[in-house]
């Protein structure tokens, strides 16, 4: 008798909002091999991306490299620091074509970001592909459109947490 196969899932993580959300909520780092061991446990991981900035920061490279060793495929954008004084990194319209494009091909997508402007991209993605969506963030700081959203939000807590 075979055992049932696992339900599939592709994993999109905004790595700076979840590093700053985690900073801010808990004065705490994010535990990327936690997660790796909650997600396999009852699905099998498909797809999994890390959404990082390239400031050229050799602790940033050696931190991108321990989430390749996990299992993430790492995408990086270089960091854009404007004449303003100000900086751009965004990743959301990178997390979202790809969540678009992975979405069709498993069960459930896990989102780990708490911005708001992924409500509408989890909404397609139940609407158009019915697949199953998790979002997974600090509570405090996750927007509440986002929260409405999802099918299912885990709060990030001391088992996610260095």
């Amino acid at each position: 008798m075979t055992s049932p196969s696992l339900p599939t899932v592709a994993v999109f993580v905004d790595v700076q909002n979840i590093y700053y959300t985690c900073r801010q909520g808990f004065g705490r780092s994010f535990n990327y091999n936690a997660l790796w061991a909650y997600l396999s446990k009852q699905q099998s991981i498909e797809h999994a991306f890390a959404y990082a900035i390239d400031s050229g920061n050799e602790k940033q490279r050696q931190f991108q490299n321990i989430l390749r060793a996990i299992g993430f495929n790492v995408k990086l954008k270089p960091y854009i620091q404007r004449k303003d004084g100000s900086a751009k990194g965004d990743w959301d319209v990178g997390i979202t074509l790809d969540a678009i494009e992975f979405g069709s091909q498993v069960d459930k997508v896990v989102l780990l970001s708490g911005d708001g402007d992924f409500d509408l991209l989890v909404n397609k993605l139940r609407a158009k592909y019915k697949c199953q969506v998790e979002v997974i963030g600090v509570e405090q700081l996750t927007a509440n459109s986002l929260l409405i959203a999802c099918d299912t939000f885990t709060p990030i807590d001391d088992d996610l947490l260095l």
